[in-house]
């Protein structure tokens, strides 16, 4: 699933769509603050979306690569405006990376 897919985010973007179309008249505005509250939409919208992660059960974390570790440390690190999926991709490429990795020859 992706971070557009949900549902709460459709609603919530069809509510703030005038209010950015009206910020976005202004260029001065539109070059300082437009690129910072999309982000800040973009990390709010990937911690809406990363909450499900902590219900899943070890299994099915181990299947995309990640250990219920580190979703809480993603959960709990990144700040109310961070991203926490950059945390959780990070952890992913860790794992996926020495997951097979053969031991060092003796």
């Amino acid at each position: 699933m992706s971070t557009t897919e949900c549902g709460t985010d459709l609603k919530l973007a069809k509510a703030q769509a005038p209010v950015l179309a009206g910020l976005a008249r202004d260029g001065v505005v539109q070059a300082a603050v437009f690129p910072r509250i999309k982000s800040a939409w973009r990390a709010i919208r990937n911690r809406i979306a990363a909450y499900p992660l902590s219900e899943l059960d070890d299994h099915m974390l181990d299947d995309i690569g990640l250990s219920r570790r580190d979703v809480v440390i993603a959960l709990d690190r990144s700040g109310a405006l961070d991203d926490p999926s950059l945390l959780l991709a990070r952890a992913a490429r860790e794992r996926a990376r020495t997951r097979f990795a053969r031991p060092p020859a003796r």
